[in-house]
């Protein structure tokens, strides 16, 4: 057997479960944070699925849910402009923390913000022009697929 093979089925087995054990997890941290939180949990889902039957049974309401989601998204033309301009805001956004400007200091419930923006920089600044990159990505794949 090749070394090709026995890594191939290697990963099938073993390298796809921990792969998906590591993507839970990182899925469920990035859900409130500006990311692609719903997509890794999902992707860590599928890899778990031919190794587990409660993945099995959480992936297809969620494949259900997700195309009816994208159904419901491209519809109308106006949901498709709010879409796409969700991805400018994303743009924009990740330019404001990429910079960092000084905001006027202010507390929520006794936490304090201000003279810089929490977490700014450029690693956030990547994080939302990701999550814009593949919302965009994704309403061209939904208009394509599920537009009548």
């Amino acid at each position: 057997m090749s070394t090709r093979a026995r890594l191939g089925g290697w990963f099938r087995r073993t390298g796809s479960e921990v792969l998906g054990w590591i993507l839970v997890p990182v899925g469920i941290i990035l859900m409130p944070a500006p990311g692609p939180g719903t997509l890794v949990l999902v992707a860590g889902v599928a890899l778990l699925a031919p190794h587990h039957a409660w993945a099995r049974r959480i992936l297809e309401p969620l494949r259900r849910n997700a195309i009816e989601a994208a159904r419901y998204g491209v519809a109308t033309i106006p949901r498709i402009v709010v879409s796409a301009l969700g991805g400018v805001w994303l743009v924009v956004l990740a330019y404001v923390w990429w910079r960092s400007p000084e905001i006027p200091e202010f507390d929520v419930l006794g936490v304090g913000f201000g003279p810089r923006l929490p977490a700014a920089g450029w690693v956030t600044a990547l994080g939302l022009l990701a999550s814009a990159l593949a919302a965009w990505g994704l309403l061209v794949y939904s208009v394509l697929r599920w537009r009548d």
